[in-house]
């Protein structure tokens, strides 16, 4: 994962509620054993229809995806996560998003930032010609025609994604102190019962 505090540049807006992780990547594709490659078949199904967001050059490589609510609802595959990162998405904004999809985009880096209905239809109405900045030490959303919508994330995630912080990186920021903890630590000697008499 890399840290950054802005993500900006244009965002898909897509705003469909209630997209579930199959839209987001069909279930042909969870065989793959790489994360390779998911984001060509990311929202396979939308971009089946004609005039489509993600087929359109002009939101090439968007880093922001503005989505409806309930976005990541069904199952609970990583993939989907996966798909979207591979596929250059760094934030997506939805009025409400499903738990498991939120902490899954957190884990690979996605910034799942909830606004209220009211701010999402004005994002996506902007979108459609102008870029969005997502700063995630300020927390906000803006645009270049002034707009500026304010959201909360708990702060744990916050730093994660401003360090560029997965849980392997997390472990290895304590690495020191897990060393000195099993430097302190006797060894167990597995091979037989431990003697819990105190003679």
């Amino acid at each position: 994962m890399s840290g950054r505090e802005r993500i900006e540049g244009r965002a898909y807006p897509f705003g469909r509620r209630n997209v579930d992780t199959d839209v987001i990547i069909p279930a042909a594709h969870l065989k793959t054993i790489t994360r390779a490659g998911l984001g060509q078949h990311a929202f396979e199904t939308v971009r089946a229809e004609p005039g489509n967001v993600f087929d359109d050059p002009v939101y090439a490589g968007a880093p922001v995806l503005i989505a409806g609510d309930n976005f990541g609802c069904g199952s609970s595959r990583e993939h989907a996560a996966w798909a979207l990162v591979d596929m250059g998405v760094r934030v997506v904004i939805a009025p409400s998003f499903s738990d498991i999809f939120s902490g899954n985009a957190f884990k690979n880096g996605i910034a799942a930032v909830v606004l209220p209905q009211a701010a999402v239809d004005r994002l996506l109405e902007v979108a459609c010609a102008q870029p969005v900045t997502v700063d995630l030490e300020t927390m906000s959303v803006t645009t270049p025609l002034q707009d500026r919508f304010v959201f909360e994330m708990d702060p744990f995630r916050r730093e994660c994604l401003l360090k560029g912080l997965d849980e392997i990186g997390l472990t290895l920021a304590s690495e020191a102190a897990i060393a000195a903890y099993e430097a302190a630590t006797p060894s167990l000697n597995w091979g037989r019962p431990l003697s819990l008499s105190t003679a």
